[in-house]
C-alpha cells in the first residue's frame, strides 16, 4: 500500500520484505531515504538501522506499531532521522519524508561512511578523527558525541537529546555532563567557542554542528 502511495506521489521505490533483503537492496540501490519497519523478520529494524549506520548516512524513518517511549529513544539513539508510530496516514508519512529530505547533511559521505568537512574528517568505521590532516585523540564517548553532532549539520540538539543519542536512554545523571565533554572536544579540535569552527553553542538550548562542507 505504501509503495503504491509513494509512487503516486512521484517517488521511485525499492521494497524488501525482511531485514537481510533490506540491507542488500539498500546497498544496491543507494536510496536517498529508507522507510524502515521495526518488526521485520530475520533482522529487526533496529539491527538493520545499526548496520546501515555503520556504512551510510542515508536518511531513515522508522515505522512501528509500538508506542513505548523506549522504542522511540532506541531508534533515535541508533541514528534514525524520524519515527512514525502506527496507525498513521500515508499523507502524514509523505509529509515526514519530504521534511527529512529537505534537510542538509552538509558533509561528503563516501562509500566508506566517513564524514568530510572543511578541515575535519570523521571516520566512524575506524573511529578516527583528523583536523587539518592531523590525527586527533578523543575518548570513545567524545568520538560518539562529535559523530552524533556531525551527522546532522545545522541541527540544534538539546542536552537531553544528546544524552539519549550518546549516553543512552537509561542515563540518569546531570545533563551538564554534555557541556564537559563538548568542552573537551573543542580543546582537542582547537575549536574556539566564541568563533566556532565546528561546534556552536545555542544559548539556552544546546549545541549544533557548524562545520563547512568540504
Amino acid at each position: 500500500m505504501l509503495v503504491r502511495y509513494l509512487e503516486a506521489e512521484g517517488f521511485a521505490t525499492v521494497e524488501a520484505a525482511d531485514g537481510e533483503t533490506a540491507l542488500a537492496r539498500a546497498g544496491e540501490a543507494d536510496p536517498d531515504l529508507v522507510v524502515l519497519d521495526v518488526g521485520l523478520p530475520k533482522l529487526d529494524g533496529f539491527e538493520v538501522l545499526r548496520r546501515l549506520r555503520a556504512r551510510s548516512g542515508v536518511y531513515v524513518i522508522m515505522l512501528t506499531a509500538k508506542t513505548e517511549e523506549v522504542d522511540r529513544v532506541v531508534g533515535l539513539t541508533l541514528g534514525a532521522d524520524d519515527y512514525v508510530t502506527k496507525p498513521f496516514s500515508p499523507r502524514e508519512l509523505v509529509a515526514r519524508i519530504r521534511a527529512v529530505l529537505r534537510r542538509e547533511r552538509g558533509a561528503t559521505e563516501p562509500e566508506d561512511g566517513r564524514l568530510i568537512f572543511s578541515g575535519l574528517v570523521i571516520d566512524p568505521g575506524r573511529r578516527e578523527v583528523w583536523v587539518d590532516d592531523e590525527p586527533v585523540e578523543l575518548t570513545a564517548l567524545e568520538f560518539d558525541l562529535l559523530a552524533a553532532l556531525a551527522a546532522h549539520p545545522g541541527w540544534v540538539f538539546t542536552r537531553s537529546q544528546l544524552l539519549e543519542r550518546v549516553w543512552g536512554w537509561d542515563y540518569y545523571g546531570s545533563d551538564r555532563v554534555v557541556d564537559v565533554h563538548v568542552a573537551a572536544i573543542r580543546r582537542a579540535l582547537d575549536d574556539d567557542p566564541s568563533d566556532a569552527r565546528f561546534i556552536a553553542t545555542v544559548r539556552g538550548v544546546g549545541y549544533k554542528f557548524v562545520g563547512a562542507p568540504a
